[in-house]
């Protein structure tokens, strides 16, 4: 078994923090060649473990939501021998309990993106290709983030659904509200479809997303983008805390 770490906005590297000391060591850049275009991979040991580390927007953060190559990236992993994928992805809060430098790992999720190149299934060979995505959610990559958060002393908040939106815009106050009234606890722009084509690969995939804000028009009157940033890399601190116990606790 073999794991992937995709960065979302913050995370572009594996860079220690001081007070933990890990390094992705031996690490090298490959360029993997897809039917659906080249990705970037980086591939080396962290935490004495393997790992393959990917930035979903690009190493300089240049690609937006609504055009990253999602299933380049997938199929990239997948040739590379990745069956676990744990990914980051900065959100804004709409539930009380999401609330900024929170995590937290959803176990739903609901798709408004559109236009997205979506799944890997663009014709049927014979048979039916569709997957099963009740639970969209790997269960052990889920239980072992938050016996990692226990080991840590880090708050990690076990459930919650995302909604995933287009962007690259923030949002207005009245989409908030319908996100809210349909079930929604947080709001981002990248998880799908990129889980769902982690499915179709059969990849085990699970998100932990980072609270960089409260979503619009509920408990602020205007966002700073200045903060979400401040918050957003505080945010990242956590993260890269979490990643060492996690490897650990996943045992691959």
């Amino acid at each position: 078994m073999t794991l992937a770490v995709i960065g979302g906005s913050g995370l572009y590297d594996l860079a220690s923090t001081a007070e933990h000391g890990h390094t992705f060591t031996n690490a090298k850049t490959l360029t993997v060649a897809t039917p659906y275009g080249d990705v970037k991979v980086k591939q080396g040991k962290f935490a004495g473990r393997e790992l393959n580390f990917l930035c979903r927007h690009g190493a300089s953060h240049n690609v937006p939501p609504h055009r990253i190559n999602y299933r380049a990236n997938i199929y990239a992993l997948k040739q590379l021998g990745v069956t676990h994928i744990l990914a980051s992805n900065a959100v804004g809060g709409i539930a009380r309990f999401a609330a900024p430098l929170t995590l937290v790992l959803p176990d739903q999720l609901i798709d408004y993106s559109w236009g997205r190149q979506h799944t890997f299934f663009d014709e049927f060979n014979h048979t039916l290709s569709h997957i099963d995505f009740t639970q969209p959610f790997d269960q052990p990559i889920r239980e072992a983030v938050l016996k990692a958060a226990k080991g840590e002393k880090l708050l990690v908040h076990d459930g919650g659904c995302y909604a995933c939106v287009q962007g690259p815009r923030l949002e207005t106050a009245a989409e908030i509200r319908r996100l809210k009234n349909d079930g929604c606890d947080l709001v981002g722009m990248t998880l799908m479809p990129e889980a769902g084509l982690a499915r179709e690969q059969g990849l085990a995939y699970a998100s932990l997303c980072l609270s960089v804000n409260w979503a619009a028009g509920l408990y602020e009157e205007q966002l700073c983008i200045e903060e979400i940033e401040k918050t957003m890399q505080a945010a990242v601190v956590k993260f890269k805390q979490l990643l060492p116990a996690f490897i650990s606790a996943l045992n691959l």
